[in-house]
């Protein structure tokens, strides 16, 4: 193969381990190892002979970060991003990656007042911020590795409020009708929808993308005047394979006199859930039928910072118990939402010499969660302090914090994010016309 050093850089940055005083003879011995065992079995007039349709699906298996140092090799092998025959056989045979993005957060926020010039008074990164973040940081929880990717396209005055499939949804800071840019970090591709039909603050913005169509809801916030915010309706994109499409045509009515908790939503089992406030109350919402209703949490009057979560297609509800009239343990606990949709049943419950510990560091501040898979990650708010729950072998761990950013005035807020070279479903955008809108990086 012809050797090739692509123009491209690769999104990702690394961080490679030093090796210690002493380590010499262990390389060494690495080095002859390796060598040996590539004369064995790597003989190149076999290797050579390897049909390009199998080695197309090795690396179809392979990770990101090692896909794209993979694309160093040769011409062709760069080109596999641009390959629709190879992108194909990539969504088919690639595995499925929990991975998680966070992007920076200044601990202390100063109060959103809305001006006539527009001009933003909040600071940091996320949601309801005033600049526009450059990168985020990926989180391999199986490797509980740390990857930097850059943002580089998404242009000022935008904030990442949710993910699905590979995307990243940035919606626009600025107080009024909310302009959103789908972007896959991998390939760094940048695509806008239409914007929104109301006024809107710092909405809760959910997303969810299937192979043949995407939703968007968008809830809370109403603008009824420069000054003053309610949250009244919502509002719902569609577009599918099938030609049809609604682009924010259809609203609906929130539930009377709710409290919604401006930020992202949780997608499960073809609902949208958000949580709702005094008292502590979920707010569904069926994009079937256009319509919003409530649910009661579990233990309501002694939960502490809840927090909903999807973890293999399920929604669960993370949340600190604090009875402090009654004999019983405060205690971080997991709830799910069962088939009915109306009750929960606990089923995790953060071992208490942990909590102990957890509780230490979080000193009444709060937390945030964000689950994708099999995990769930909890994040200690004015720390740069995380712990990973592995659902499936009941096991709690501290993450290793970001190598990336110093963590002082910062925190992480996150997200779930699965890594994709290709997001085909996107092509339907194009369909819109959409002229795209001139932005400002």
């Amino acid at each position: 193969m012809e050797g090739f050093h692509p123009s491209m850089t690769s999104p990702f940055s690394y961080t490679f381990p030093i090796s210690g005083a002493g380590s010499s003879t262990t390389t060494s011995n690495l080095t002859t190892a390796t060598y040996s065992t590539s004369t064995i079995w790597m003989n190149s007039r076999i290797w050579s002979k390897l049909p390009q349709r199998l080695l197309d699906r090795v690396i179809a298996f392979l990770p990101p970060p090692a896909f794209f140092r993979a694309r160093c090799v040769c011409k062709r092998w760069y080109a596999l991003l641009f390959s629709n025959t190879f992108l194909e056989l990539y969504l088919q045979v690639s595995p499925h990656r929990h991975w998680f993005i966070f992007f920076k957060h200044h601990k202390t926020r100063k109060s959103y007042i809305y001006k006539n010039n527009n001009n933003n008074n909040g600071s940091g990164c996320g949601h309801g911020a005033a600049s526009s973040c450059e990168e985020g940081y990926l989180f391999d929880p199986s490797d509980m590795a740390w990857y930097r990717i850059s943002f580089a396209l998404v242009p000022s005055g935008f904030s990442p409020a949710s993910s699905s499939a590979g995307l990243l949804c940035w919606v626009s800071d600025e107080a009024g009708p909310k302009t959103m840019l789908l972007c896959n970090p991998l390939v760094g591709s940048l695509t806008q929808l239409p914007p929104t039909l109301r006024p809107r603050l710092f909405p809760s913005i959910g997303l969810t993308i299937s192979p043949t169509c995407i939703d968007v809801t968008v809830a809370g916030d109403d603008m009824i005047s420069p000054y003053a915010v309610k949250n009244l309706t919502s509002e719902s994109f569609h577009i599918d394979g099938g030609g049809f499409y609604s682009l924010w045509g259809t609203t609906s009515s929130l539930p009377r006199l709710c409290s919604l908790e401006s930020g992202r939503m949780v997608y499960a089992e073809g609902k949208f859930y958000c949580m709702n406030c005094s008292p502590f109350s979920v707010l569904a919402y069926d994009i079937t039928s256009n319509n919003w209703f409530k649910i009661q949490a579990p233990m309501r009057r002694f939960l502490r910072s809840p927090n909903l979560v999807e973890c293999k297609g399920k929604l669960l509800l993370v949340a600190a118990v604090e009875k402090s009239k009654l004999n019983v343990p405060k205690s971080l606990r997991v709830w799910s939402l069962q088939a009915c949709g109306t009750m929960w049943v606990e089923s995790e419950r953060m071992p208490q010499q942990l909590y102990i510990q957890f509780a230490e560091l979080e000193v009444g501040n709060g937390f945030e969660c964000v689950g994708h898979g099999e995990f769930i990650v909890i994040m200690i708010r004015g720390t740069d302090k995380a712990l990973l729950f592995d659902i499936c072998r009941k096991r709690w761990q501290w993450i290793p914090p970001c190598p990336y950013i110093a963590h002082d005035g910062f925190e992480l807020h996150g997200f779930a994010y699965e890594p994709r070279l290709a997001t085909p479903v996107t092509g339907l955008l194009d369909q819109l016309a959409l002229p795209f809108q001139t932005f400002t990086a």
